[in-house]
């Protein structure tokens, strides 16, 4: 490196260090991007490396900032409803009542105590893709190899890797020998990434950049030895975590909801409280102190103060239903986001698909062979025209199956917990399972030399000696290479025949456009004596033996569970990394589009070049999405959302997060997920069964719904009671109901009444009705004349019930008790009639369903007459003995409440569009 060069470097200036990968080296060949990046072969010297490390920072992603805990509880008492009640707890204050501002405190900090310890723990989506970075690196320093910690690495590194490592940094390969890495969390592609030093086009996305190794992808096979182009943030891991801090997050729609019916609610409050002081001063003349009195009671009547709780809890209950169907929510608003969502972008591999390559078909020059199972699990069986196919009567099946047993290195084996797992490359272990399957037996078989594989020559080839002695060669690879190298195929007799290589292309071509995977199999004898293979060996004079069809196939629940989206008016998207043609193959047998339509697909390079707008206009007609990359995704769900869809994402690769933080609901595997993803999306599978989305959608539905029915049975609540302030300031009265009085009804109803229809069961149809709209209203104009009408039923009963008590002689504390009675009474007949809300609940049905509703009722009737005879309550709440002449009177009225609600529902329901 030149002197003017290295100072460069070491003020961070350097465009080669510093852009690295802007810089394209997988486009330029391996010396060129060496001289670039001024090194050598032999790598850096050490004053060199800590140069540059000075120059452009540790091999590390930066910590994002993160909000203090304080920060985060305060946060929830930034809320306009909150406001109105502290300010009330403030005037409480100055006018000397102790016992009410401790009251309305309470309440205002255990509101926010309980949305801070719901809120969980700040996004961790950052530390969960640093935890892929590796720990060392094997480096060339000062002429040799050492093993550095790899946050020293710096660009113009030598490093080298091997099977099993992870890979430290974006490195640029120089040299390869049968190196294969698993890139599956960086692009989705099922099986490892075949890799070479040869330049690819300036134009490949990712998956197809060959000539280099990404930082936290796993090497599965071979060795290798390249130039770091990138470290830290300016890695492609690094370039994903800046697409995440990037995201901006989307509340959801009960979030926006509950606010907007907040704010409206808080205008309402004000200046209906501002009224009420200019009617209560210029028209009866009331003194300031009770004036302010009773405007503090009004505005504490109005607040929907348990509201937040009670979404909370709603949503809270609803997040342990869906955990025991395996589907774990990170984040509360995220269950009901679920239940409102259109269109569902799922990814292939893992999630549609089992991520296990499984042999589906056998061809050879006689018969074509189906295979049965899924997976790396040996069960099924291998049938022709429907029968099973033994290798005794067959062969020409049993000499393929032999070759891609014996020319194979994969183990397959089963765990404690059940499943199938591989040591070796996928594709082998699909010949590995197809050999269990048919029952090959190669006892006694034994390797005499082999040949690996190699991205070069994309063929694997062993010498073995057969269990009577004799030599053959078996090779396993494309096809196309085999072809080249084969003169015959194995006959009807097992005699060798003229190959019929245009026959076999049409085999390949039409197994390729099924989305098959085609693997080849060839033979020929070897000679006595021998006991070394190359690959010239195995240049020419093979018999062709036939090619197997692999696909990495469909989870069998998931299939199902499109079928039940599609019913309930949920579109279902793919968005992979592979190839078209796998993609839309898959995606025929998902049943992502009806039967007899076409599968519209649409790949990565085919999408970079449209604008925004084009993409609008087409992205609700495209079922298909292949060979993308984290920023499409991020536009696709971006398309989407300004048609107004309410999209979920789902995947498990690191490069799916950005999208999973875009979309309105992120939904991550808990098996096969990277911890990045995880932490990135509000739900976790821990099953990783599409199908488990489907339960939650259905859930996320029913808990709407009930969140719906409960904030129109609480609004009541706080409707009668301010009416009954107004009213009486309106009149010249005195208050029918204290303020901490107020605050008990709303707790007390809150925690009990409103909670029970938390467990309502999902009504009959819920999954046939389409999605809801992200513009309807928590609210609808329905609801609101039920509330309405409930609020002046309930209010008018507790102003009849105060004044009747004050007319039969009674004092202000008994009046006011009898008057909380009614409230709570009115309330619990409101509840039953809120339970069927599109229905009539004259029925027995509504006694029934729920055992939730008589606990709660049960134990507001034990509090309230806790609030009406022990004396500590008289106390605090100013509450007095009544007889059972006004609990009778209570109870009548409140059927009459019930009775006049329903006949309110059937109105409402014809306002219905």
């Amino acid at each position: 490196m030149t002197s003017t060069a290295h100072d460069h470097v070491r003020r961070g200036t350097d465009p080669a260090v510093q852009d690295g990968v802007d810089d394209l080296p997988y486009a330029q060949e391996p010396d060129e991007v060496l001289a670039r990046l001024g090194t050598t072969r032999s790598g850096l010297d050490a004053g060199e490396a800590a140069g540059r490390l000075q120059a452009v920072g540790p091999n590390r992603l930066p910590t994002a900032p993160r909000p203090s805990a304080i920060r985060r509880f305060l946060s929830h008492f930034d809320d306009v409803l909150i406001y109105i009640l502290l300010a009330a707890a403030v005037l409480k204050a100055f006018l000397g009542d102790w016992v009410d501002f401790g009251v309305i405190l309470v309440v205002a900090l255990v509101n926010a105590l309980v949305g801070f310890l719901q809120e969980g723990q700040a996004e961790r989506a950052l530390d969960g893709i640093r935890t892929m970075l590796s720990l060392t690196a094997t480096v060339r320093r000062d002429g040799r190899w050492t093993e550095v910690d790899a946050e020293t690495l710096v660009p113009g590194d030598v490093v080298r890797v091997r099977s099993g490592d992870k890979v430290p940094a974006d490195v640029r390969l120089v040299r390869a020998t049968n190196l294969q890495v698993d890139e599956s969390a960086l692009t989705g592609e099922s099986v490892p990434a075949v890799k070479d030093v040869a330049p690819v086009g300036a134009d490949a996305g990712v998956g197809d950049r060959s000539s280099m190794l990404f930082s936290g992808t796993i090497v599965a096979a071979g060795t290798g030895g390249g130039v770091v182009t990138a470290t830290g943030a300016r890695t492609e891991i690094g370039r994903i975590q800046a697409l995440i801090a990037g995201v901006d997050h989307l509340d959801t729609p009960l979030t926006q909801q509950l606010g907007h019916l907040g704010t409206l609610l808080s205008r309402g409050i004000l200046g209906m409280a501002f009224v009420m002081l200019v009617v209560g001063r210029v028209v009866h003349d009331f003194a300031l102190p009770d004036l302010v009195s009773a405007a503090i009671g009004f505005a504490v009547a109005a607040v929907p103060e348990g509201l937040p709780a009670l979404v909370t809890i709603t949503l809270a209950l609803g997040v342990q239903q869906m955990a025991r169907q395996h589907a774990i929510t990170r984040k509360l608003p995220a269950v009901e986001a679920l239940g409102s969502v259109t269109t569902i972008c799922s990814d292939k591999t893992g999630t549609l698909t089992r991520n296990e390559m499984t042999a589906r078909t056998v061809v050879t020059a006689e018969r074509t062979y189906a295979v049965e199972g899924l997976g790396y699990e040996p069960t099924g069986s291998v049938t022709l025209d429907g029968s099973p196919a033994s290798l005794a009567e067959h062969t020409d099946l049993a000499a393929l199956v032999r070759a891609g047993a014996l020319c194979n290195d994969a183990r397959v084996t089963a765990g404690d917990d059940g499943r199938w797992t591989i040591v070796g490359q996928p594709t082998e272990a699909a010949l590995r399972t197809l050999a269990l399957k048919t029952g090959a037996d190669t006892g006694g078989t034994q390797r005499l030399a082999a040949v690996p594989f190699e991205s070069a020559h994309k063929l694997s080839a062993t010498l073995d000696r057969l269990a009577d002695g004799t030599l053959r060669l078996h090779v396993v690879g494309a096809p196309d290479r085999l072809l080249d190298r084969s003169t015959t195929q194995r006959g009807p007799d097992g005699a060798p025949v003229p190959l019929d290589r245009a026959h076999w292309e049409r085999t390949i071509d039409a197994l390729g456009a099924q989305g098959l995977r085609v693997l080849a199999a060839a033979e020929r004898p070897a000679a006595p004596g021998t006991s070394a293979l190359t690959l010239e060996d195995v240049e020419t004079g093979l018999t062709f033996l036939g090619v197997v069809g692999i696909v990495d196939p469909p989870r069998p629940e998931a299939v199902a569970a499109i079928a039940d989206c599609h019913r309930a008016g949920i579109a279902v998207k793919m968005i992979t990394g592979d190839h078209a043609g796998t993609a839309v193959a898959i995606a025929r047998e998902l049943g992502i589009v009806a039967p007899g339509h076409d599968v519209q697909a649409l790949t990565g390079p085919e999408l970079e070049a449209m604008s925004a707008e084009d993409l609008r206009r087409r992205v609700q007609d495209v079922d298909v999405y292949a060979r993308t990359s984290p920023e499409h995704k991020i536009r696709i769900v971006r398309a989407l959302q300004s048609h107004g869809e309410v999209v979920a994402m789902t995947g498990d690769g690191v490069n799916d997060a950005p999208a999973l933080t875009r979309a309105d609901i992120g939904i991550a595997m808990g098996i096969k997920g990277t911890e990045a993803t995880k932490e990135a999306a509000e739900i976790v599978l821990a099953d990783d069964n599409f199908a488990t989305i489907e339960r939650a959608v259905e859930e996320g539905r029913r808990i709407y719904d009930n969140i719906r029915k409960s904030v129109v049975f609480l609004l009541p609540t706080n409707g009668a009671q301010s009416l009954v302030i107004l009213v009486a300031v309106l009149l010249g009265l005195a208050l029918p109901l204290t303020p901490v009085q107020i605050l008990w009804v709303n707790l007390v109803t809150a925690v009990t009444l409103s909670l029970a229809l938390a467990y309502e069961p999902a009504e009959p149809g819920i999954m046939d009705r389409p999605p809801r709209s992200r513009k309807e209203a928590v609210l609808s104009r329905p609801s609101l004349v039920v509330v309405v009408w409930a609020s002046l039923l309930i209010g008018g009963a507790t102003l009849a019930i105060y004044l009747v008590e004050k007319e039969l002689g009674a004092d202000d504390a008994v009046a006011r008790t009898a008057a909380v009675a009614m409230l709570v009474l009115g309330q619990m007949a409101f509840l039953f009639s809120c339970r069927f809300l599109n229905g009539s609940s004259l029925t027995w049905r509504v006694l029934t369903g729920n055992r939730v509703v008589w606990i709660a009722v049960g134990s507001l009737l034990v509090l309230q007459l806790v609030f009406t005879y022990a004396p500590f309550m008289q106390a605090w709440f100013g509450s007095a003995a009544i007889a059972p002449r006004d609990w009778g009177l209570a109870l009548l009225v409140a059927v009459g409440v019930f009775l006049l609600c329903e006949v309110g529902k059937v109105v409402a329901r014809r306002m219905r569009p």
